[in-house]
């Protein structure tokens, strides 16, 4: 019983190394197909590339109008890659408030719908921190609400940006280039369905930018299946809303900064509404003169008495 203890370094046998070794091991079966083939995908799509991380904020201003307002919560619907804010007091330095707020959110750009004397509507379209930014009067405004159009597509997916052929000028070509960060929803976004079936074309008439917005509308029965590229069996059905941007300026930075560009046609509204109110006082002084004119006809023309003015009084 009292033997002695072995040493570990007896005790311990060297493992046999197995040459022969087995069958390779079946790869495992996965939702989105086998597991190394997923795992090669991966290691593909790890290789550096752009990705839009494109976001945008969209906010406007206190004592903003119904109309204004619901035109837009049309946007928002229309944009998943949106995010909404509350509203910003619009001072001057509404710019430094923005651009805060944008950074708060995580964004790149921002639409601000700016309201004034609870008539006029202006537009900011602007790249934060560092610009450029448009601003915009937005005319002959739509929403969805008045429209009641036919037209539909599903929330959330990605539009086709179609621009007329006049996007030639300098000030034209950087605003489509802002207008296709803003609006183009990126590829991957999570809130985004990964198709298209809504069109928003931008055209210029008479240097104003006109929106539209149409639904791809395609035949559903087997026999008529649309062909890839069969355009011509497709038809386009207006979802709404509509609205008119007139630019106003380009500036160099965020809300603000050097001036790019300066429309030479713009006319503000409130001039517009200054000439009518001077037409209309023009209108009035005409009838004031008018009435003098013939007082002192009266007066230069006096009317000979009537000589039979006092034949049907009673003689008392």
């Amino acid at each position: 019983m009292g033997g002695k203890k072995r040493k570990h370094s007896e005790a311990e046998v060297a493992a046999p190394v197995k040459n022969d070794e087995g069958p390779p091991e079946r790869p495992k079966r996965t939702l989105l197909g086998w597991k190394d083939k997923v795992e090669k995908e991966k290691e593909t799509d790890s290789k550096p590339g752009f990705r839009n991380k494109e976001k945008v904020l969209v906010t406007c201003s206190r004592r903003i109008s119904y109309r204004y307002r619901h035109l837009m919560m049309n946007m928002v619907s229309l944009l998943p890659h949106c995010k909404k804010d509350n509203k910003v007091e619009s001072k001057e330095s509404k710019g430094a408030t923005l651009n805060e707020l944008v950074e708060l959110k995580s964004c790149s750009s921002c639409l601000f719908f700016e309201c004034r004397k609870q008539k006029d509507l202006y537009l900011w379209m602007a790249k934060c921190p560092n610009g450029p930014s448009v601003k915009f009067l937005v005319n002959a405004v739509h929403t969805m609400e008045e429209l009641k159009l036919t037209g539909n597509h599903l929330k959330g997916s990605r539009p086709i940006l179609t621009f007329s052929n006049n996007f030639d000028k300098p000030h034209w070509k950087l605003l489509k280039e802002i207008i296709m960060q803003i609006f183009g929803v990126p590829k991957d976004h999570r809130k985004s369905k990964p198709y298209h079936d809504h069109v928003f074309v931008f055209s210029i008439v008479d240097d104003h930018i006109w929106f539209r917005n149409y639904q791809i509308s395609a035949p559903h029965s087997e026999m008529d299946k649309v062909d890839r590229g069969g355009l011509d069996k497709m038809t386009l059905i207006e979802v709404g809303p509509r609205f008119c941007l007139n630019p106003i300026k380009i500036f160099g930075g965020s809300f603000g900064g050097p001036t790019l560009y300066e429309n030479p046609f713009y006319v503000s509204p409130n001039q517009i509404r200054a000439l009518e109110k001077r037409q209309k006082a023009g209108k009035y002084a005409k009838k004031v003169k008018a009435k003098k004119r013939r007082k002192m006809h009266e007066l230069s023309n006096p009317l000979e008495p009537d000589e039979f003015a006092d034949m049907w009084k009673n003689d008392d």
